[in-house]
């Protein structure tokens, strides 16, 4: 088995989550899930501010942008994460923390690690802007804004990545087993009913139930 870690990255409703669990089971890797998840749930008491609340805003996705470091740092061996860097994407739009990021000794050091996983860079599909009980809202324009973002961040930070800009999933597959394929990950056994990996299981919002988001905050 490789050591590749592998970052699928890009705006929400990309299909991040979907083609992240077909690489978790196809290949036998653990897969890191949505950390603002976690972050959420232990804010539930103040989602409501977060509409307006600017600080509230900032400790959420600073919350979040150290959550993922903590996740992908409990994992040490190979992985799959439906997100990286993405959440400093939407603290661009939605709080004043990238000063503060940016300065961050942490996210030079993350972005190295990053740079040296297999980058898949999904790209946003009108299609796929469907309601899905999750998101408050879906705007197209606000996934663009989201989708340039990340990929000024990937370019600034010299990331190697793949754009995948095909809609269809079995275009995506192929895609993804070849190149991970080329970069020695093995086919691992089936991985059927694998658990994704929670880095704070304590605050996992059950699967089975509807998880309220806020709009602009979501990765």
């Amino acid at each position: 088995m490789s050591s590749h870690r592998i970052y699928l990255v890009g705006a929400h409703a990309t299909g991040k989550t979907t083609l992240a669990r077909w690489i978790r089971d196809r290949f036998g890797l653990p897969m890191i899930s949505e950390v603002a998840r976690g972050v959420l749930a232990e804010m539930e008491a103040q989602l409501d501010g977060l509409r307006t609340n600017v600080d509230l805003v900032d400790h959420y996705q600073f919350q979040v942008f150290e959550r993922q470091i903590e996740a992908e740092e409990q994992q040490p061996g190979p992985f799959v994460s439906d997100r990286a860097f993405c959440n400093l994407a939407y603290a661009a739009h939605h709080s004043t923390i990238l000063p503060r990021v940016f300065a961050d000794e942490r996210l030079t050091r993350y972005m190295d690690s990053v740079r040296e996983g297999v980058v898949f860079f999904l790209r946003p599909h009108k299609a796929l802007l469907q309601a899905d009980g999750v998101r408050e809202t879906l705007d197209w324009d606000e996934v663009v804004r989201i989708d340039g973002m990340v990929k000024l961040m990937l370019e600034m930070f010299a990331v190697p990545y793949l754009p995948v800009e095909s809609l269809s999933m079995q275009e995506r597959i192929r895609t993804v087993e070849c190149v991970l394929s080329l970069a020695g990950v093995d086919a691992g056994a089936p991985a059927q009913g694998r658990e994704e990996t929670e880095p704070r299981p304590h605050v996992l919002v059950p699967r089975e139930s509807p998880q309220r988001r806020v709009s602009g905050l979501t990765v």
